[in-house]
């Protein structure tokens, strides 16, 4: 019974293996393959990133000389970047040397193109948000700055510094004492803003009448 219980086996595998043996064969080959296509994209993947890290230091230093022709050309190269992160650092550099030529419009429109470029992280697109504000915001009516930047100016949030100011300061150009105050004094109590821009908050909430000692108590019971 033994050796007929094995002859039966072998004929089975015998002829499963004629049937499928290509098909099994082959999508291990594929699976083989696939594995090892993914290994190599990693390699280039890493690879291209260490060359547009050696390219954006590159850009940097010939600003440092005031080579900006050279800059220009190295930063437009990784504005096209298949790394999220240096092609977000290129695009914010372009702006930032389209701000230094006190071409706002063109520095705005950089900024525009970067917040909604949804490819990248979040934080990348709301700082391009704030500053294309920064940009724009003589031309703005301070309406459209509550709007555009009130999600963002709120305690807790990484850009509340930059972004609360220019909303506290559209809220004054509304006649909205009362709202920029509280703003005012949010920012001053802050200790995650910027010293420079707490001081001119405190100075602002004290000529508004808004205490930023009291303040802060406020905000750290909420």
């Amino acid at each position: 019974m033994s050796e007929v219980d094995d002859e039966l086996r072998c004929d089975r595998l015998t002829r499963f293996w004629t049937r499928w043996g290509l098909v099994v064969g082959a999508a291990i080959l594929i699976g083989l393959a696939a594995f090892g296509g993914y290994l190599y994209w990693q390699h280039r993947q890493h690879q291209a990133a260490g060359v547009d890290g050696e390219q954006l230091q590159s850009a940097y230093d010939a600003l440092a000389q005031n080579d900006t022709k050279t800059a220009d050309a190295k930063l437009k190269t990784l504005a096209g970047s298949n790394v999220d992160a240096y092609r977000a650092l290129a695009e914010f550099t372009q702006a930032d040397i389209l701000l230094q030529r006190d071409d706002l419009k063109g520095a705005a429109a950089r900024f525009a193109a970067i917040a909604g470029d949804n490819s990248l992280a979040q934080p990348f697109r709301d700082l391009a948000l704030v500053r294309q504000t920064m940009a724009e915001y003589d031309t703005m009516k301070p309406q459209a700055v509550v709007a555009r930047l009130g999600t963002l100016a709120v305690p807790g949030n990484a850009w509340f510094g930059s972004a609360g100011e220019m909303v506290a300061v559209a809220y004054l150009r509304m006649n909205k004492r009362a709202e920029a105050g509280r703003l005012f004094g949010q920012i001053a109590s802050d200790k995650d803003v910027p010293d420079t821009l707490r001081q001119r908050a405190v100075q602002m909430a004290g000529v508004l009448g808004v205490d930023a000692v009291g303040q802060s108590e406020d905000t750290k019971t909420q």
